[in-house]
């Protein structure tokens, strides 16, 4: 018997010995995280007062607790019985049922009419077909996304159960002795920003958090061959930790299972649904753009099958001696603060990701409260000592200055924006300022991935702020649907009609003007100086936006809808609105720092130019009297 058959029945035996006679306990296996008990007496377990959450503090796992086949009605006589249950007023759109694990999933556009008042009515529905419902939620716009995501999974139920399965046990092996030691080493984004990655190290366990390309630097990736990284094998990794979606963080996880890798990715479910868009379009735009591009499809689908979805706060085992939690991080949707608990209360380390500390319309500000941190990687990307944003009040006031200048010339305004994030922000801007007559109602055309990405956005409304949340799923006032709001799809032959149109706001990706449709907006406007260029985020150095944003006025455009280069005299106005960064400012960093509990001993300033990382390090050193460092690439750290 191996060792993990050898846990896995001693915790039978545990479950046997904790559970009432009159229940029968049929199985219990691991599934990823969580152990899952089957029972023909699913309902008796249920209705046992505190007899599952007193089952997993003993135990320590996240427990499921699913029917056996027995204990079913047949299908056609659950759907009958469901649909009799649910009111037709929750909008119940699909009944998909899986007879492995007796769960039937029920997409509903208000699941908590399905849900009901203290979860009565699914409490009613289980007891009387003996299937688990589970609930998930009609998007308010429609995404292609979720929906081949969604779609994709469920085709791949049974091969996701073998990964989860072998994942359990992997995570459930025997350890060595308490970890003696916690490594950290750095494969990216020391002194730089993007290509993020880090490997977490303990006697028995290998973590990589993030794995991002440069932009603006072909070629330039996180250094995966170290004897830290790949050097070692790719299933010498445990787990792979992605903290958002962004491209500098997310772009090269593929590549890991192009290399051999076979493991879990932990995120949130909207990162996860994120991520595959962003990187389908990433190889879409390397094949645009005449280049190679690191991976195939293949390999997306790869890593969204062998994704595990964590939800914010939720403790989660990831390792034999490691949990994980995820917290908000303020920055785009999905993004967390992932929080590291080693050992048995042996170290703790904070990994911040990219953060944003205060309110925005659209996120509540980052989370900063933990039970325990000794070290905390910071990003420090605004961290120099004079990048401090104007707040969110006066960026607006800003923004809507420069369109009314440019409308009155009888101009455009272009906005390259991140299609996660930003653009969002700024619509939520945009409607509000136009509702209330601050800004003309012209026309506000989306190019690029933003539509699909704003649609992703309404799939998680639980992620976003409350008052937005309630607006789209309660006030029916969903402002990302204000008819104003009109989508690029005919390519370069409606762009040209919009070049040529009245007066007008193109939101367009990439928001460091990196590639894709924004190359061509460039192409069309640019040469007219009643035209305004507008930058609203981060232009990381190297990079298009960088060069124009400091006044390069002559600039090489090449792209897959045009001429393999063409040089563009640049004479629109060129804007920077500060303040609309998804990224904490300089004093936001420090705040985020000094109202930290606990106050870590440790902080290693990443994700920054040189200058940012040195001058954020020297502050927060010289300012709460803690160890600061501003490491190179291949830096490593022991912390005990």
């Amino acid at each position: 018997m191996s060792s993990a058959d050898e846990t896995l029945e001693k915790i039978r035996t545990t479950v046997e010995q904790e559970t009432p006679d009159d229940i029968e306990i049929a199985s219990v296996t691991f599934e990823g995280p969580e152990l899952v008990i089957y029972t023909p007496d699913a309902r008796k377990v249920a209705n046992r007062d505190r007899l599952v959450p007193n089952l997993a503090q003993t135990l320590q796992k996240r427990i499921n607790v699913r029917p056996t086949q027995g204990a079913l009605v047949d299908e056609q006589r659950a759907r009958e019985e469901i649909s009799s249950t649910i009111p037709d007023a929750a909008g119940v759109q699909n009944l998909d049922f899986d007879h492995d694990t007796g769960e039937v999933f029920i997409e509903a556009e208000k699941p908590g009419l399905v849900i009901g008042r203290h979860g009565e009515t699914l409490d009613e529905i289980s007891a009387s077909v003996g299937w688990t419902p589970e609930v998930v939620r009609t998007p308010p716009m429609e995404s292609s996304t979720v929906s081949n995501v969604r779609n994709f999974l469920k085709q791949e139920r049974t091969e996701r159960r073998d990964i989860l399965e072998r994942v359990g046990r992997q995570i459930n092996r025997p350890t060595t002795d308490d970890a003696d030691w916690v490594r950290l080493t750095t494969l990216g984004c020391c002194r730089e920003v993007g290509r993020a990655a880090f490997i977490l190290s303990t006697p028995d366990s290998r973590i990589l958090i993030d794995c991002g390309d440069k932009p603006g630097a072909e070629g330039e990736v996180p250094y995966l061959q170290a004897p830290e990284a790949l050097a070692a094998g790719p299933q010498s990794i445990d787990a792979v930790v992605l903290t958002h979606a962004h491209l500098d963080h997310s772009a090269l996880i593929p590549i890991l299972f192009k290399y051999g890798y076979d493991g879990p990715i932990y995120t949130t479910a909207p990162t996860r649904d994120l991520m595959g868009l962003l990187q389908l379009d990433y190889l879409d735009v390397a094949a645009k753009e005449g280049r190679a591009p690191p991976y195939e499809s293949q390999q997306v689908r790869d890593a969204l099958k062998h994704t595990i979805p964590v939800e914010y706060g939720n403790v989660t085992d990831i390792a034999p001696d490691i949990k994980l939690t995820m917290h908000n991080a303020g920055h785009i949707l999905g993004a967390a603060v992932t929080h590291f608990h080693i050992g048995d209360g042996h170290y703790n380390v904070a990994f911040s990701g990219d953060i944003h500390y205060t309110d925005t319309r659209l996120l509540d500000g980052a989370v900063n409260d933990f039970p325990r941190v000794e070290t905390l990687v910071l990003e420090s990307t605004y961290g120099g000592k004079n990048d401090y944003q104007t707040d969110q009040a006066d960026s607006e006031r800003v923004l809507k200055k420069a369109i009314n200048e440019a409308h009155d010339r009888g101009g455009k305004i272009l906005i390259p924006a991140f299609a996660v994030g930003r653009s969002q922000e700024l619509m939520l801007v945009l409607e509000e300022a136009m509702r209330s007559g601050d800004i003309p109602t012209v026309p506000v055309y989306l190019d690029g991935m933003i539509r699909e990405a704003t649609a992703i956005h309404t799939a998680y409304p639980e992620y976003l702020r409350d008052d937005l949340r309630q607006r789209i799923l309660y006030e029916d006032e969903n402002p990302f649907l204000a008819e104003q709001f009109q989508q690029v799809d005919g390519g370069q032959e409606m762009r040209q009609d919009i070049a040529d149109d009245e007066p007008c706001i193109i939101l367009t990706t990439s928001g460091m003007v990196t590639g894709g449709p924004v190359m061509s907006w460039l192409r069309l406007l640019g040469s007219d100086p009643d035209n305004t260029m507008m930058f609203v985020g981060y232009q990381a150095e190297g990079t298009l936006g960088r060069q124009i944003q400091r006044g390069q006025d002559e600039i090489t455009l090449s792209d897959g809808s045009g001429p393999r280069a063409e040089r563009v005299s640049l004479k629109m106005e060129i804007e920077t609105v500060d303040g609309f960064s998804g990224h904490a400012d300089r004093q936001g960093l420090e705040t985020f720092v000094e109202t930290m509990h606990p106050r870590p001993e440790k902080v290693i300033c990443v994700h920054g130019d040189e200058q940012s990382t040195n001058q954020l390090s020297s502050a927060l050193y010289q300012k709460f009297n803690m160890r600061t460092y501003n490491p190179k690439n291949l830096e490593t750290f022991r912390f005990v």
